[in-house]
């Protein structure tokens, strides 16, 4: 039996993976940065916030990168790496919503509607909280006050899931049990 009335679930790095090795390869090939300008906050939190748009948001890491030809090129590349579904943690929150609400908690730009349908996840979860259309992003604690109340569970009853340490910090902060993913194992010692 879970010891939870709701499983909050982080998308990218725990439910979603990347080709890690196709990003780098792009950054080795052009000889940028891309990661580290992508990820720059002064880039990304308009785009998790809902105040710009993923192709806005991208623009302005080519912007930074040069605005050349070239920087746009690798980050049209970038902006198409390959993403899949873990399949093994699918199957293990599915088990859960047998008995408990779970809701994917995730700081998105407005594509992620677009990317759960093409991951075959448009129907997966109980509820998407998307901070790209709440307005508020992880670690921010209206972010979890969001998806508890989504779930209808009190947040001392939910267990929340991130690959981020300051995401489950905050989580905990708000009497939520943290599972901090970094690999299958961590979430099936909890659910499993």
């Amino acid at each position: 039996m879970i010891p939870f009335d709701a499983v909050l679930s982080d998308l990218d790095g725990v439910l979603r993976l990347f080709d890690h090795a196709a990003q780098a390869d792009i950054e080795a090939r052009y000889g940028l940065p891309l990661m580290r300008t992508a990820l720059d906050p002064a880039l990304i939190l308009p785009a998790t916030l809902g105040q710009a748009t993923e192709a806005e948001w991208l623009e302005s890491v080519a912007v930074a990168l040069g605005g050349d030809e070239r920087a746009r090129q690798a980050v049209a590349e970038f902006g198409q790496v390959r993403f899949w579904v873990d399949e093994e943690v699918r199957a293990l929150l599915a088990k859960a919503q047998q008995h408990v609400p779970v809701v994917i908690v995730t700081n998105a730009t407005d594509s992620l509607e677009q990317h759960l349908d093409l991951l075959g996840l448009t129907y997966f979860a109980d509820d998407v909280v998307s901070s790209a259309r709440v307005g508020v992003a992880k670690p921010d604690r209206r972010i979890y006050e969001i998806a508890a109340e989504r779930a209808g569970v009190a947040p001392e009853r939910c267990l929340f899931v991130d690959d981020r340490l300051q995401n489950v910090e905050a989580a905990r902060a708000l009497g939520m049990t943290g599972v901090h993913y970094r690999s299958f194992q961590d979430l099936a010692a909890v659910l499993g």
